[in-house]
């Protein structure tokens, strides 16, 4: 099994002036100890009901670009990109823009975005979810279209209408996609259909069974081999140094089922600190499960 970090708070003792460093010392952390994807969110206000709105957050790609300029080998990317925040073709060329930049290591996360008060508070439009749905649908083929060097062509859909699919320079490498939800109907068929990893919650054990069970059943759909789709997992709540040991054994059950990478969550005011304590011993015994 594979270790992520995804990083969603910002509340560094130093403040807005403190919070650079950080992310530079979370950059360095992270390469030192071997882990395999590092991710920030894509909010515009943290989340409320988890923290208060008014807690820091950044932009996601900006911050996506500062990350690659104090890593060399980590896989980057947002957890996940909603897709009402930019118009797709926007959004192929800022991917492929932080792809360059970083030698080819950009993951696109998409999903169909939740956060109604960010929405209405910036003034951007919140269809109702099934034309979210919709809308995730066409921008992942619009990215997909501007990602291949052979098709600047147009792209007509419901929602999205592109005149031609420029994106130059292209990737180094196609990014991978990663579609966020657990949604058995549109978002687990979207992922065996589109995609090259999957996100679920840990938790109840049986319900993520279930939910690869589905993505299995679709993937027999499209001619698709399961093993083919990272299947990674956020896991709510971070060990301590104390209970790595209980953390392992309650990650080897998801690693049985088929997880191949486990996702945590650091602490908002020191989360450099806490990879290079909590995260580098977990990285080896991870690979083992």
């Amino acid at each position: 099994m594979r270790l992520g970090i995804h990083v969603i708070e910002f509340t560094v003792p130093d403040g807005a002036a403190g919070i650079a460093p950080e992310l530079a010392k979370v950059g360095r952390a992270v390469e030192a100890a071997g882990v395999a994807r590092l991710s920030v969110m894509d909010h515009f206000f943290q989340m409320d009901g988890f923290k208060p709105a008014t807690d820091p957050m950044l932009e996601g790609y900006s911050t996506l670009g500062f990350l690659a300029a104090h890593t060399s080998a980590v896989q980057l990317g947002l957890l996940v990109t909603g897709v009402t925040y930019r118009h797709p073709g926007l959004l192929a060329k800022t991917v492929s823009t932080v792809d360059v930049l970083s030698g080819g290591r950009v993951e696109l996360g998409i999903g169909a975005a939740w956060y109604e008060r960010e929405h209405l508070g910036l003034g951007v439009p919140f269809p109702p979810l099934s034309e979210r749905f919709e809308r995730l649908e066409e921008a992942i083929r619009i990215c997909l279209q501007m990602w291949d060097p052979d098709n600047n062509g147009a792209f007509e859909g419901k929602h999205y209408q592109l005149a031609e699919t420029l994106c130059s320079p292209q990737p180094i490498r196609r990014p991978p996609i990663m579609i966020g939800g657990g949604g058995e109907k549109k978002t687990l068929r979207m992922v065996a259909q589109y995609a090259d990893a999957c996100n679920l919650f840990a938790g109840d054990k049986d319900q993520v069974r279930h939910k690869l069970d589905v993505l299995r059943g679709h993937c027999d759909k499209f001619g698709r081999d399961l093993s083919s789709i990272d299947k990674t997992l956020t896991y709510r709540v971070a060990p301590a140094v104390d209970t790595i040991d209980e953390f392992l054994r309650d990650i080897a059950d998801y690693a049985e089922l088929g997880i191949d990478t486990v996702i945590l969550v650091p602490p908002g005011d020191a989360p450099a600190a806490w990879i290079e304590e909590v995260a580098t011993p977990l990285v080896p015994r991870l690979t083992d499960l």
